[in-house]
């Protein structure tokens, strides 16, 4: 049987934090309860929840899987990296792309063309990706040609 860990003060000082700031959260909500609306807010939590465990989490599982079995070595943790870094940008930009704040007469309230800007920053990552998997590949190998020159060995 395993001692339990112990727990510091750091610990228990940031748990402490930690729970202010969501006091603080829900008092503000039920406070402006016009405007956060606390019921649709507690759907949006247990239906974003839920969301994730039941849809998100095992997509990514089987992707990471997926990558693991398809994708050569070298090249695994720049897509994997790529892939995640996107995931989080089209999720994070999700409410923009759907238009979910956009208020009529207000042109001004959601004013570029938010599809079109994930795309850019999507295409971005991959190609950052590829440099950086590029680099590291570049790298690898002018570190073994001195090796590969005193063998005697040509490619």
């Amino acid at each position: 049987m395993t001692a339990e860990p112990r727990r510091g003060a750091v610990f228990w000082g940031s748990a402490a934090i930690g729970w202010g700031l969501i006091a603080w959260g829900v008092r503000g909500a039920l406070h402006h309860r016009i405007d956060t609306r606390p019921s649709e807010l507690v759907k949006l939590l247990v239906a974003g929840a839920l969301i994730h465990d039941i849809v998100f989490a095992p997509l990514v599982l089987v992707a990471g899987v997926a990558i693991a079995r398809a994708v050569p070595g070298r090249w695994r943790a720049p897509v994997q990296a790529a892939l995640l870094i996107s995931g989080v940008v089209a999720l994070f930009s999700w409410p923009e792309v759907r238009d979910y704040a956009r208020v009529l007469h207000n042109p001004s309230s959601l004013p570029r063309n938010y599809t079109a800007n994930l795309a850019i920053v999507i295409a971005a990552v991959w190609v950052g990706s590829a440099v950086v998997a590029a680099a590291a590949w570049w790298r690898a190998r002018r570190a073994a040609a001195p090796s590969r020159a005193m063998t005697g060995h040509r490619h």
